[in-house]
């Protein structure tokens, strides 16, 4: 599944998360406030109610529910649509309990903000709209519609109508903002989920490369022994062989074929090696290998050193960590990406600091999104004219969200600016006056300690199977 699979599916995915086993342990509790409200208004208030129809709307939700774990199994998930019903369900059964128990006079009737609020966090927005639709629908009707509540003496029990209104108000008001506060919270984690699992993608498979060398270096050892073999058996075989040219000759060429082999496997063998040379590497170096595979696609990618005032401090050596190599590569893409035809990486480096700035001479960041650039599928409306000239991009903001996600793990700091207005004429805009990313690291963090103090790393060590 592609990075942005990850984001488009997982909006109906998770709907499907939501066990029948919660739900019906979710109604249990529902069940046992209701009979227990009921008793306590009759018992301990004396209140007359109609109690024979209280009791059925409390025995429709023993039934469902009853049916439920009669007909399917526990570890069912719900899908989108059976959600829905489940959720419309209550909010009716609830809403028939308020009619018989005076409507909005009763205080228990913010209750009707329980299944919107839950439908607001796991389910599509269509579902949510619709649920809380309805219960807004049904609120206003039992303002003017329900059964009043009397006392002993035949009293009826209701609020001011000023009362009643803001009862309504209230709930009113609270179905769109509690369904958008759960929403927006909602969508915000479940984002950061998604994005962290694609971070967690794009480092599995850098792992995955880096345990290529153990696997070529086991496939060398493993190798070796039944190569010397053959080879010992051709050495004999052609000393058998002196009068029988024709069969002596394959011999020969099993030998130099075995040979073969054997140089191969032992060139593999040093590949497979943890190479501590290639743990470090100069700054510009690892900055080259970042952007080699957006060499080739019609921009050019202009490499420039910046070292301190007056040169005192010769280009450090850094860690070629993966983090740092795919964090710099998804940046330089991005740029590549909007870039008219120049992508300039400047590498500065002081006594204190090692930074990377990489600009282009594209459109820039959209200024209202330059607060947002680094969060997980931050998505734009494309103008018409973006549509044409890049018809292939679909940019989710994934690219950025791990680039920033894996640098800082590394201990950089990352900024994002734009060369120049982007509302100002092309006449009155520099050359480098596209999108400005600026990557900083504290030396220490990402300068290695050998290559710091000048010792000497020590022999490779070859890799265990």
């Amino acid at each position: 599944m592609s990075l942005s699979e990850i984001g488009l599916m997982g909006e109906h995915n998770r709907s499907n998360w939501i066990r029948l086993r919660t739900i019906i342990m979710l109604r249990w509790f529902a069940i046992v406030g209701q009979l227990a409200a009921l008793t306590v208004a009759q018992w301990l208030f004396g209140l007359q109610l109609e109690l024979g129809l209280c009791y059925l709307a409390v025995g429709v939700s023993v039934i469902g529910n009853m049916v439920a774990i009669l007909v399917f199994p526990e570890n069912k998930r719900l899908s989108e649509s059976e959600n829905l019903l489940m959720l419309m369900f209550d909010l009716l059964q609830l809403c028939f309990l308020l009619y018989l128990t005076g409507g909005m006079n009763n205080p228990f009737s913010l209750l009707v903000l329980g299944p919107v609020t839950v439908s607001a966090t796991m389910l599509t927005l269509r579902s949510t709209v619709l649920l809380g639709g309805t219960a807004f629908v049904l609120i206003t009707a039992l303002v003017g519609w329900h059964l009043p509540m009397r006392t002993q003496l035949g009293d009826v029990l209701r609020l001011p109508d000023i009362f009643v209104f803001g009862q309504w108000a209230a709930i009113s008001i609270a179905l769109i903002f509690i369904s958008i506060y759960a929403r927006r919270i909602t969508t915000e984690m479940h984002s950061m989920s998604d994005a962290l699992a694609a971070t967690q993608m794009a480092l599995s498979r850098a792992q995955k490369l880096n345990d290529l060398g153990g696997v070529i270096a086991a496939t060398a050892h493993e190798l070796g022994t039944p190569l010397a073999t053959i080879k010992l058996t051709s050495s004999e075989l052609i000393e058998e062989l002196e009068d029988r040219p024709d069969l002596q000759g394959d011999a020969r060429l099993i030998r130099e074929q075995a040979n073969r082999c054997a140089d191969i496997l032992r060139s593999m063998g040093r590949v497979g090696k943890d190479d501590l040379h290639m743990r470090q590497a100069p700054l510009v170096e690892v900055i080259r290998e970042a952007a080699e595979p957006h060499q080739g696609r019609g921009k050019d990618i202009h490499i420039e050193e910046t070292p301190a005032t007056g040169g005192l401090y010769a280009q450090p050596q850094i860690l070629r960590r993966p983090e740092v190599i795919h964090g710099l590569r998804n940046l330089v893409q991005n740029a590549v990406d909007f870039a008219r035809a120049n992508i300039w990486i400047e590498a500065l480096w002081t006594e204190t600091s090692v930074s990377i700035r990489i600009i282009d001479d594209g459109q820039g960041f959209p200024p209202h999104l330059i607060g947002r650039i680094g969060d997980p599928f931050v998505r734009q409306r494309r103008s018409a004219v973006d549509r044409k000239s890049r018809p292939e991009y679909e940019g989710m903001g994934l690219g950025l969200f791990i680039a920033k996600t894996l640098l800082e793990r590394t201990g950089a700091e990352l900024s994002f600016a734009n060369g120049s207005d982007p509302f100002l004429p092309s006449s009155e805009r520099g050359e480098r006056r596209g999108a400005v990313v600026e990557v900083v690291w504290p030396r220490h963090k990402i300068v290695s300690e050998a290559g710091q103090r000048g010792v000497a790393m020590g022999q490779n060590r070859p890799l265990e199977a």
